[in-house]
């Protein structure tokens, strides 16, 4: 895509936002001119970055603002996309690429849809929204050029992970992308054993919450991984020690961990499968 080539993003929800403030403030070094909203509605966030730096917003990408695109990012629902593809497949440039931010449609699809072009899929998490989230991606045919473009463009999110076999995007979606809702259920059910055991609920949640985003940027920083940092705050016979026998006692917690993540996986691919019918 050449610097010229405009940026049309289709959806104006909150992952929409989220990279278009990445690209506008400095982390994306993205044009103003050349980026192009298209949805009916937006949100208040996208609404004040749409008002504060002058952006363009149509309802839909039609014949004429089509001209000169030569990205479109998808952030819809898929069954906003579904309504939208053939009027897509038409009115679109034939170099033009795209990159899917939609959650269960995949590149198969998309190609089927709006043609032989380069197709990225990537799935977020919610932390993109803050900039501190994983995005994974996998390509069609979509050449080196196209896929630094991409990791350019969605690296105001996080950090940006490539596979090579989409069909693990179920598995992608069951660590990274519900991953969170993983984690602040941790931090709940770590609040609510302290305010069982007579902590201040406050606290309670206060220290669950500090605790784990701590651990996570010790994790990050150290360069050791899980097993070497748990080994480390764990004595033989202590208090730590006590706790993990509970949790890891047959297994428990990586088993149940296993399950949850597998339930993700395959709830994943039941929805990829529904949002085409």
């Amino acid at each position: 895509m050449a610097d010229a080539d405009k940026i049309a993003l289709i959806g104006a929800g909150r992952m929409g936002g989220a990279l278009a403030a990445g690209w506008l403030r400095g982390k994306g070094k993205v044009d103003p001119e050349n980026l192009l909203i298209c949805a009916p509605r937006a949100t208040e966030e996208m609404g004040a970055l749409i008002r504060e730096h002058g952006l363009k917003r149509i309802d839909a990408l039609g014949p004429r603002t089509a001209k000169g695109v030569g990205l479109v990012i998808l952030a819809v629902k898929p069954h906003v996309f579904f309504e939208m593809a053939d009027s897509l497949a038409e009115i679109l440039p034939d170099d033009c690429a795209v990159i899917s931010v939609m959650a269960g449609v995949n590149i198969r699809t998309m190609t089927e849809l709006l043609g032989d072009r380069p197709i990225i899929r990537a799935m977020p998490n919610t932390p993109t929204a803050i900039g501190k989230g994983v995005i994974v991606c996998a390509a069609n045919a979509a050449g080196e050029t196209r896929r630094k473009e991409a990791d350019k463009l969605l690296k105001v999110g996080g950090r940006v992970e490539w596979i090579d076999d989409e069909r693990l995007m179920g598995a992608v979606t069951g660590v990274s992308g519900s991953g969170p809702a993983y984690f602040f259920l941790l931090a709940e059910s770590l609040a609510g054993a302290g305010e069982s055991l007579g902590l201040p609920r406050e606290l309670a949640e206060r220290l669950a919450a500090e605790t784990l985003v701590g651990a996570g940027e010790l994790m990050k920083s150290s360069g050791l991984t899980p097993q070497e940092l748990r080994r480390q705050v764990t004595s033989p016979n202590g208090t730590t020690q006590a706790a993990l026998d509970v949790m890891m006692g047959g297994s428990a917690l990586p088993e149940l961990m296993r399950h949850a993540v597998a339930a993700a996986e395959r709830r994943s691919r039941q929805l990829g499968d529904s949002n085409r019918n």
